[in-house]
């Protein structure tokens, strides 16, 4: 297999998501815009690995049980610790509002763990979820702290709009991120997702690298509820503790 049949292989892997978790041949070339023909045998190497399954009934294909046995592999690798655990839930004590704890990798957040607040209304993502670095408070307070190529590169992909609030122009963005770093922290509302606030601050490996995240989120009508000033003291307090347990991670930056 050479390199270029390899990467064309783990591209088609990265359209398997949530939002759409199962794919056709012909839908699938559509979307990626290449020959039929070659979706094809790369769906079918992957099948025929245990990568992925296809469905006999839509003939779709889907992500397939081997991806269950990394993806325990790689908790076991973050072992996230009770303290990070307990940490979270402090934060939730004292906010009243769900926690997140995001970790960078590539040009994207990944939510590792969330701890929920007990209210009736909430914000809650799964586990696993990725979303693009430029939007929302707990990818945003990352990319703010990236090298500026990273940061272009990002931008070069382009800016999709995931709500009406999404910021998409490149200019805006950059002196957004220049302001969050200034304050070291950031706050969005309904830029990832309608109506919901996101209160997030970084957290940083024994480098001085970005890693991850720590944010608190909620419906936006509870926002004015919020003491910025003390709930950043909340988080930055909690995340040094955080980082002292998660400062081995590897990803890729």
């Amino acid at each position: 297999m050479s390199l270029k049949t390899l990467e064309n292989s783990l591209h088609v892997l990265k359209y398997f998501t949530r939002q759409t978790p199962s794919w056709g041949v012909r839908e699938l070339a559509k979307k990626m815009e290449v020959n039929h023909s070659i979706i094809y045998r790369i769906l079918s190497t992957f099948e025929e690995s245990g990568y992925l399954y296809q469905n006999p009934e839509t003939k779709k294909y889907e992500l397939g049980l081997r991806f269950l046995e990394y993806g325990e592999m790689v908790k076991e690798r973050i072992q996230l610790s009770s303290e990070v655990y307990q940490a979270m839930r402090r934060i939730v004590d004292q906010t009243n509002e769900s926690v997140f704890l995001t970790i960078l990798d590539g040009d994207e957040g990944v939510t590792v763990e969330m701890v929920e607040t007990t209210q009736n209304i909430k914000y809650a993502v799964s586990i696993g979820t990725r979303s693009p670095l430029y939007s929302g408070a707990s990818c945003k307070v990352m990319m703010a702290y990236l090298q500026e190529d990273h940061q272009e590169r990002i931008m070069e992909k382009g800016l999709e709009s995931l709500t009406p609030n999404t910021i998409t122009n490149p200019q805006e963005l950059k002196k957004d991120l220049v302001r969050i770093k200034s304050q070291g922290w950031c706050l969005s509302t309904g830029e990832y997702a309608n109506d919901v606030f996101g209160l997030g601050v970084p957290l940083f490996d024994f480098s001085g690298n970005v890693f991850g995240s720590l944010t608190i989120s909620g419906p936006v009508y509870r926002l004015s509820s919020i003491d910025n000033d003390q709930t950043v003291a909340i988080l930055k307090d909690e995340g040094a503790l955080i980082q002292r347990y998660l400062k081995h991670i590897k990803y890729n930056r």
